[in-house]
């Protein structure tokens, strides 16, 4: 077999003028080529594709009558094994080096399991300020740094899908992948007709394993309902749901490729320049071997590098939120997957957008109520919001919203949870959920990628921006929606045009007054590590009592 981790044949390439696409879509000003859809032959068929995904996804995720028996065994060995071990060597040391080893040998298990549960330890990595920080730190491990498939198993499922010798369509081929993560893996390669491109590549056997996990998950997750509160919050059977649409659309490079025609779309007819998305390749995709423009730039989480550069990150990151906001309230569709591994910053600041496997998608119905949620975030209309989550499937249709309102204490003024102790807070958290769990609230599916994103972007503020006023931040982009979208998220939503902008709401959900006029992510770090310090003394008395 010829080894193609070298060159063998290069091919002068003359770049064409892409005026055309970029008119269209959000890409680079010139590329290697022209994006046609018309003319793109993996296109066909791609509505009856999806749909098709879907069905297979709502299928995967009904409870089967027996669970993979197997797949369930092992599962539980692994997951056992690692508890075990942390029981054994790591409890007994300090709290930080225990949750250091605890996450650690989880990590490992999750990889051991394979892709469901490799997804399972992304999410968790864009958790930063809800997930304790070893687990976040271990877990981004999974993004892109999962053992790779062996280069023999790569180039089988590249000649198998291409159809023929891969000599025939690479003329450089790297063996060692640019990124390994829990669906594929990414490779550099140059193209016989002279373009360099990355190939991403299916693992060979993730498609089985997935729809095994799926079953097993399936299977126990209605029996969690109803057992543990904050597990009938988070609804199990809707997370499986969640998978299943997203893994099983992932499986389909094909689908990929079209989400990135997507929102490359919308970028372009929201002007949302500052982001720019790879050219999917006009013929050379394939349900397991997607080929796309390479795309060059900072990582996302180098921060050394993109200070040396003088890129303004906080306006990054305002893009990133905006684009996501935009998204979904006008199209219905945004990236679902934002992590560091899936960004790349060029020195002007622009971000190259990556992995579109996962891309969320609203139908009308919820595209409207996700509208009214946000509008009523930023002129404090709590009843709307709830109104709005109602809609969206987290609360049943005949709640009274009225009542809720009292029950929760949302028209009461806001409790600083820094001035609370750890017994106070534990207490108003255990009666909060308790009173959820009574109305039937549960997280929707269509928002989980949403706060996905949101997690991902508080992380980022963190690394780049900690200096970031939130309040004057929040402020600066509700008058960008009021100012350019206003009319017409009032024409769709029968409000009136000239809201008036009220962010007490906003405030009230950190526990501050509505006179607090300014709020750095560094000051809510701050508060957010005060109350850690004294969940960390409360568990530390509690276990030293238990030992006495």
């Amino acid at each position: 077999m010829v080894d193609v981790s070298h060159t063998i044949v290069t091919v002068p390439m003359e770049t064409p003028n892409a005026t055309k696409d970029v008119e269209r879509f959000a890409f680079t000003e010139r590329g290697p080529w022209v994006v046609d859809p018309d003319g793109m032959q993996w296109r066909r068929g791609i509505d009856e594709l999806r749909a098709r995904t879907r069905r297979e996804g709502a299928d995967l995720a009904r409870p089967p009558t027996l669970p993979p028996a197997v797949r369930m065994l092992r599962t539980g060995v692994e997951l056992g094994q690692a508890v075990a071990l942390w029981q054994l060597l790591d409890r007994r040391k300090g709290d930080s080096e225990s949750r250091a080893g605890i996450s650690r040998r989880l990590r490992k298990a999750f990889e051991r399991l394979g892709p469901t549960y490799i997804k399972l330890g992304q999410i968790v990595s864009a958790g930063e300020g809800i997930f304790p920080a070893e687990l976040v730190e271990e877990f981004r491990l999974c993004r892109d740094e999962v053992p790779p498939e062996p280069w023999e198993t790569v180039r089988t499922v590249v000649e198998q899908d291409l159809g023929g010798p891969l000599e025939t369509v690479f003329s450089e081929f790297v063996t060692k992948p640019i990124a390994a993560a829990s669906i594929a893996q990414v490779h550099a390669a140059r193209l016989r007709t002279g373009e360099d491109v990355v190939v991403k590549v299916q693992r060979a056997a993730v498609a089985e394993s997935v729809r095994l996990d799926l079953k097993a998950m399936a299977w126990v997750s209605p029996k969690l309902v109803g057992r543990i509160p904050v597990a009938a919050l988070a609804n199990p059977p809707a997370i499986v749901e969640l998978f299943a649409d997203t893994i099983v659309e992932e499986l389909d490079f094909r689908l990929e490729a079209q989400n990135m025609l997507d929102i490359a779309q919308v970028l372009a007819e929201t002007g949302q320049r500052s982001l720019v998305v790879p050219r999917p390749h006009p013929e050379l995709v394939t349900r397991r071997v997607l080929v796309m423009e390479r795309l060059h730039g900072h990582n996302f989480d180098d921060v050394e590098a993109l200070k040396a550069a003088g890129v303004d990150m906080k306006a990054v990151i305002r893009a990133g939120m905006i684009t996501t906001l935009e998204g979904s309230m006008l199209y219905g569709i945004f990236h679902g997957d934002l992590h560091a591994g899936n960004l790349f910053v060029d020195d002007d600041g622009r971000v190259a957008l990556l992995d579109f496997g996962i891309t969320g998608r609203l139908d009308e119905q919820r595209r409207l109520a996700f509208i009214r949620l946000l509008m009523g975030g930023v002129t404090n209309d709590i009843k709307g919001q709830l109104a709005a989550i109602r809609d969206l499937g987290a609360l049943p249709r005949d709640t009274d919203l009225d009542a809720m309102i009292k029950d929760l204490g949302l028209d009461r003024p806001p409790v600083d949870p820094t001035k609370m102790s750890a017994e106070q807070l534990i207490g108003e958290i255990r009666e909060i959920v308790k009173k959820l769990v009574e109305y039937g609230a549960r997280l929707p599916k269509e928002l989980m990628l949403f706060v996905k994103n949101l997690l991902f972007l508080d992380g980022a503020i963190a690394m780049h921006a900690p200096d970031l006023d939130l309040i004057a931040e929040t402020f600066q982009v509700a008058t960008y929606f009021a100012t350019k979208h206003g009319e017409r998220l009032a024409a769709e939503t029968g409000t009136p045009g000239d809201v008036e902008i009220n962010l007490d709401g906003f405030k009230a959900s950190f526990g501050l007054d509505s006179d607090v006029e300014s709020l750095t992510y560094a000051d809510l770090q701050e508060r957010r590590k005060i109350i850690r310090e004294r969940f960390e003394a409360h568990r530390g008395g509690r276990r030293r009592r238990g030992r006495s």
